[in-house]
């Protein structure tokens, strides 16, 4: 039997360690367009191995940036300062999403789309160090002539579809669900209020100690596609210190002016507006509200909070217990606002009890079937159920400190009870309604 020369064992060794590092690098440069993260999410270890239609049902939380007027700020440009331009600026804000946890799934022109798999937290601790990091990329600017450039971010946390899809000879991954397109619908609004960071009430819901962070309420937005309203958040922990400092020494002031806005009082709003910038003249959100109310914009579709929500058909999840308990918990919430509204505060000791009473008796209902039901996203709503006991517990002392802003308390009602309730059956009840259906009939076909 012939044995190879000590020369063809070395070559063949030369080629195979060639072979591995030419995979490696190939390996490599595809990650580049298709995240290793994604992928991972996917349950995908080779990328030769994907294919259309691979999906996977997670809990995430999305960071849309957007580099504000970009399209004023290009046409003084040419497409070779603008390609420039672009790749200077995302080179600095990738390291930051990747060293807090995240990825980034796409740029869509001169914005970022990022994932944060594990932590809203760290989703918003990133939005913070982007900024930090935009302000240090500035100052080089400006040395250099040019002028510094402002960004707005987005933040939501919801359960999306991550997955692969196209045709036979081009495919992409993506990530659908009603979260990616509120979170997208944030950034598009801190243009309209001069902010840095918005969040949405989920992502507000979800973080591990709100208090850690300096938020405010500012708005509750339509979404295109969603029925009722969706409650906004302000992060302005990345303020200067002393602007930060004011705007949480008179944040109540704030949400009360706001809270005659939304309810259609826009005189007594344009009052308290104006004194409130005469305290916190550097507010941009504060100056936006008050153009609001000196100069209506006809056409837009009326956002202000009705006092009450009555039940609908479209909140039944088709589960009796369930529902008839949503039910009263929502007759009860709107039965506390109408009494507030009224300055009838005697009867609302009782149904503040009522409320406490019935929404542990709800969740408690929702989180055993849950469990029996083996629900994988159970976490996620169980926390969304416990902040809704630490917000109801907040307002329930102002109630009994004798908070005497009946416009004020009424619409914190409606924000943080009805309104919060509502969403909250749209959206996460009704995920778990969709998947307890699809289990029993998987069972019913075995």
């Amino acid at each position: 039997m012939a044995v190879p020369s000590q020369t063809f064992v070395a070559n063949a060794q030369d080629d195979t360690k060639a072979l591995r590092e030419r995979l490696s690098t190939t390996t490599d440069a595809y990650s580049r367009f298709v995240p290793r993260e994604f992928l991972r999410l996917l349950g995908i270890e080779d990328i030769r191995k994907v294919e259309v239609g691979q999906q996977v049902e997670r809990k995430m939380t999305i960071l849309f940036a957007d580099i504000r007027n970009f399209t004023s700020l290009s046409e003084s440009m040419s497409p070779q300062e603008n390609f420039n331009f672009l790749n200077a600026y995302l080179v600095q804000m990738e390291p930051v999403i990747t060293a807090h946890g995240g990825f980034i799934d796409k740029y869509i022109g001169d914005a970022i789309m990022a994932l944060f798999p594990d932590s809203p937290d760290a989703a918003l601790r990133c939005g913070l160090a982007m900024l930090k990091r935009l302000d240090e990329y500035n100052a080089g600017r400006e040395r250099a002539g040019y002028r510094p450039i402002r960004v707005g971010i987005g933040i939501n946390t919801g359960i999306v579809i991550l997955g692969t899809i196209g045709g036979a000879s081009r495919m992409d991954g993506t990530v659908i669900g009603d979260a990616v397109n509120l979170a997208a619908r944030l950034e598009r609004l801190t243009k309209e209020y001069g902010v840095p960071i918005l969040i949405s009430e989920y992502t507000l819901y979800s973080l591990d100690d709100p208090g850690l962070w300096s938020i405010r309420f500012l708005d509750r937005t339509h979404v295109r596609g969603k029925q009722g309203t969706q409650s906004v958040y302000e992060v302005f922990n990345g303020d200067p210190a002393s602007l930060r400092e004011t705007k949480i020494k008179t944040r109540k002031m704030f949400e009360e002016a706001l809270a005659y806005y939304h309810v259609d009082d826009i005189v007594t709003a344009r009052e308290r507006l104006i004194a409130y910038l005469a305290t916190v003249p550097d507010d941009d959100a504060a100056r936006v509200y008050l153009e609001r109310c000196e100069t209506p914009v006809e056409g837009l579709p009326d956002q202000r909070a009705e006092l009450v929500s009555i039940w609908r058909e479209e909140y039944s999840l088709g589960q009796t217990a369930l529902d008839k308990a949503h039910e009263g918990l929502l007759t009860s919430m709107n039965a506390l606002a109408r009494a507030i509204n009224v300055s009838a505060l005697n009867l609302t000791p009782p149904l503040l009890a009522q409320i406490q009473f019935a929404a542990t008796q709800d969740f408690t209902i929702e989180e055993q079937l849950m469990q029996e039901d083996n629900y994988p996203f159970f976490d996620l709503h169980a926390r969304q159920h416990q902040r809704f006991f630490e917000y109801f517990g907040e307002l329930r002392r102002e109630i009994e400190l004798g908070e005497e802003n009946r416009v004020y308390l009424a619409f914190r009602v409606r924000r943080l009870l009805t309104g919060w309730l509502i969403n909250h059956m749209l959206s996460a009840d009704r995920h778990y309604g969709h998947y307890r259906n699809s289990r029993r009939r998987a069972q019913a076909q075995l």
